[in-house]
């Protein structure tokens, strides 16, 4: 049998241990679904990625994803973090880009590289698809523990996904964002006849003046209280900004979105989208750092 190698990254980090942690299990075939679940609870990240093979199939290397609830369909940190690893430690050589089979499709991870080292990782996300919206904004507030008028009343409440949906949610201002507190009796209410599960919340006021956004995600419904950064809620934020002209355009490039700050893990996230049409492209991008790896007993 082969060893099982663990690995942990920070993802959308600047630098080690600062980002989203993640572990990364490599050669996990000999593992039951059972025992993964078991791992990711025990690793208690928000997510845990398992590699069963370093061998491609399909054309991309199968990825599997857990929260330390349940397994997901995609989400972002583990997308890049993933790839990162597989071009560090299986492919062993620069690459432009890696094909992640996960349980939503096909993913491509592109990179660039300050010399053997890849620096900026970009995702492009699953095309968004949009469900409920105008969500009542009283309700909300509520499930946030803030007053109505802290929600930004010239966009939507929505749910929007790019593989796993978000609730997404404007605030006026950074204070309004550090006011959040959630209820968790009031969330759970909240998300019963919802699709989304996860709640992402953003202002155009940041504590660092080089990023254009502040964001924070809860998802309590996956075992994750506060996530210090998530790309499959960019992504959404992504969709939802060029399709509501947020910047006043379709289209925008490089856009700097600080996370986590709040939890004192501060991350930065990348987002690129275009809307054609009744079409979006969106990407998510950032940086991976190794912060460990070994072999897991």
């Amino acid at each position: 049998m082969k060893k099982l190698h663990l690995y942990t990254v920070d993802v959308f980090a600047e630098s080690r241990f600062a980002g989203n942690q993640l572990a990364v299990v490599r050669n996990a075939s000999s593992l039951s679904d059972d025992e993964m679940q078991k791992i990711a609870k025990e690793m208690n990240y928000s997510e845990t990625s398992f590699i069963p093979s370093d061998r491609k199939a399909r054309g991309g290397f199968d990825v599997r994803i857990f929260t330390p609830n349940e397994e997901v369909p995609f989400a972002g940190h583990p997308t890049l973090g993933t790839a990162f690893v597989i071009q560090r430690e299986i492919i062993a050589k620069p690459v432009k880009r890696v094909a992640l089979n996960l349980k939503i499709g096909q993913v491509q991870v592109s990179f660039s590289y300050k010399g053997k080292i890849p620096d900026i990782l970009w995702m492009r996300q699953n095309p968004p698809t949009f469900g409920k919206t105008n969500l009542p904004r009283q309700a909300i507030s509520q499930v946030l523990s803030i007053e109505e008028d802290h929600v930004d009343s010239r966009f939507p409440v929505e749910e929007v996904s790019t593989g796993l949906p978000h609730i997404i949610v404007p605030l006026k201002s950074l204070a309004a964002v550090k006011r959040v507190r959630v209820n968790k009796e009031k969330y759970f209410e909240y998300i019963q006849d919802k699709t989304a599960k996860a709640i992402l919340i953003f202002c155009a006021e940041t504590y660092n003046k080089a990023n254009q956004i502040n964001a924070r995600q809860f998802a309590d419904y996956y075992g994750i209280p506060e996530d210090p950064a998530t790309g499959s809620g960019n992504g959404c934020l992504a969709a939802y900004l060029v399709k509501h002209r947020y910047f006043g355009s379709e289209q925008i490039d490089n856009i700097r979105i600080e996370q986590g700050y709040e939890i004192r893990r501060p991350s930065l996230l990348l987002l690129k989208a275009t809307a054609t049409g009744e079409t979006i492209d969106v990407q998510v991008g950032g940086r991976a750092v190794m912060v460990t790896k070994g072999i897991f007993t």
